[in-house]
């Protein structure tokens, strides 16, 4: 098992380097304290697992792993990190993510983790997988993932509509015409299952209350 590992604690990726270089068949082949150079590393040495942390300087781990994924998919992320609540979770297996486990687990479970992982199979923390389970069935969950079925442009025109604009208003602030917004206005009316572009506003101005950031 070829393994590279990326942290931006230098305390934390030399403690891993001291456990798995005990292991029979574990050879730790690079070492990353950012997402960028963790990239960079990948993609010199081609590893067969990366234990990937989330918060790192100059590009994150959830970025990190995307990257690597679209240029190398058969690589496996093992995302490391002390992060357990959705908006660290969700991002990271969407991005290609085969495992979380968080910076407590056991030694000897992460290394089992690995290996399942190379296997093929996803591997979650306990935790986690009590979180997800519940974050599928929450009725306002599934709410917002309708959201996914809007393309980049009906979610502009959204959020203008949650600005109070005319349709006139927001043709003159996106650049396109009038005619062209009505029709996203339409499109996402019927994609959000939403009757008016009241509903519209308030489902706009509630979900931007409601998403981290990185995903608006």
């Amino acid at each position: 098992m070829r393994v590279v590992i990326a942290d931006d604690h230098h305390i934390v990726r030399k403690g891993l380097v001291f456990f798995l270089q005990t292991q029979p068949d574990v050879d730790i082949i690079g070492e990353a304290s950012n997402g960028e150079e963790a990239l960079e590393v990948v993609r010199q040495t081609k590893p067969d697992i990366v234990l990937m942390d989330l918060s790192m300087p100059i590009m994150n781990g959830i970025e990190a792993t995307k990257q690597i994924m679209t240029e190398m998919p058969k690589t496996r992320i093992v995302i490391l990190t002390s992060y357990a609540d959705k908006d660290y979770v969700i991002p990271a297996i969407q991005a290609g993510a085969k495992a979380y486990q968080l910076k407590d687990v056991a030694p000897e479970k992460l290394l089992t983790t690995m290996i399942e992982v190379q296997n093929g199979t996803y591997q979650l923390d306990g935790h986690i997988t009590s979180f997800l389970v519940q974050h599928i069935t929450d009725p306002q969950d599934q709410k917002w993932a309708l959201m996914k079925e809007l393309t980049n442009r009906e979610r502009e025109v959204l959020f203008e509509i949650a600005k109070g604009k005319s349709n006139k208003e927001i043709a003159t602030s996106l650049f396109i015409s009038e005619k062209t917004v009505k029709t996203h206005v339409s499109h996402l009316l019927s994609k959000l299952e939403l009757a008016d572009r009241t509903q519209a506003a308030l489902y706009a101005v509630e979900y931007q209350k409601n998403q981290p950031k990185e995903l608006l």
